[in-house]
């Protein structure tokens, strides 16, 4: 059974090949993010697919903040760059939730959490502990946390 860390290996190997420069170096910063996050903590270890999924995921976040700083700051082509980057670092995610079917399991956790007695905005608490466990890797926290916000006031 092959690892996603060794898929990433694997795939770094092919861009380096192919010259493909944006693939290598975000494949080497993914997998230095790896590794970083393996040696950290009291003693070293092998991350599990999941583990490597969230330094993904969160990799691919820092790219999407990153081009919108550069956009905001008027930097077109850097913000092309992480843009591209954070693209690339999607496919090996999960596919993300629709609007759509993140407001259906928002709806259903507001209910879950009026039922235990938990309501208005004091509720946001009680929800996303009811909505994180089944979105985790499927959605964005900010997107997901405003969600919760808007079926709240609603």
């Amino acid at each position: 059974m092959t690892t996603l860390k060794s898929k990433l290996h694997a795939e770094l190997t092919e861009a380096i090949r192919a010259r493909d420069e944006l693939r290598s170096s975000t494949l080497r910063l993914t997998l230095s993010a790896i590794t970083k996050e393996e040696v950290s903590g009291t003693s070293a270890r092998e991350l599990t697919d999941d583990e490597v999924l969230k330094v993904i995921a969160k990799e691919a976040k820092k790219r999407r903040e990153a081009a919108e700083a550069f956009e905001q700051g008027g930097r077109a082509e850097s913000a092309a760059r992480e843009k591209a980057e954070g693209e690339l670092l999607a496919t090996y995610l999960p596919k993300q939730l629709s609007d759509d079917e993140l407001g259906a399991i928002v709806t259903q956790a507001v209910e879950e959490a009026k039922a235990a007695g938990a309501e208005g905005p004091r509720a946001m608490g009680a929800v996303m502990k009811i909505v994180n466990p089944k979105v985790a890797g499927l959605a964005d926290g900010g997107r997901v946390a405003a969600e919760v916000k808007k079926r709240l006031a609603g």
